[in-house]
């Protein structure tokens, strides 16, 4: 039984896709002077197709939780092989790598807030408008 709108589903893949992404650059940073790392990135548009293509049921401890879809099996990461940024073989650009944290901050906070809304009329509704 799934008493969640398929809107609030979609949103919850948003934000998983959303926390993979920024382990990702913060992953990026970390070995911003490692030797011969190659930088990650996630596609965001592939990640969402696939969480949406393969909905797996997520384990529950208890028959009495209600269910709910996850995104579990969309980790679309890529290596990035074309560019050489240092002597060492390292590529990770400290500058984008920050520039697509604050990016994906932004979207993250405005998801959130979305969810946030969605369960506030959910609550407003099944409090009667109260």
């Amino acid at each position: 039984m799934n008493i969640f709108p398929s809107s609030i589903q979609k949103m919850e893949q948003a934000l998983s896709t959303s926390t993979l992404k920024q382990r990702v650059h913060a992953g990026n940073i970390a070995n911003v002077d490692t030797a011969n790392y190659k930088s990650k990135q996630v596609n965001f548009q592939q990640a969402m197709e696939q969480a949406s293509a393969s909905q797996m049921k997520s384990y529950r401890t208890d028959a009495r939780h209600l269910e709910f879809q996850n995104g579990a099996g969309a980790t679309p990461v890529t290596v990035n092989h074309n560019t050489k940024m240092t002597p060492n073989g390292n590529n990770v650009d400290m500058d984008v790598e920050m520039a697509e944290l604050a990016k994906n901050q932004l979207w993250y906070n405005a998801v959130t807030e979305r969810v946030n809304g969605k369960f506030s009329s959910l609550s407003s509704v099944i409090n009667g408008g109260r």
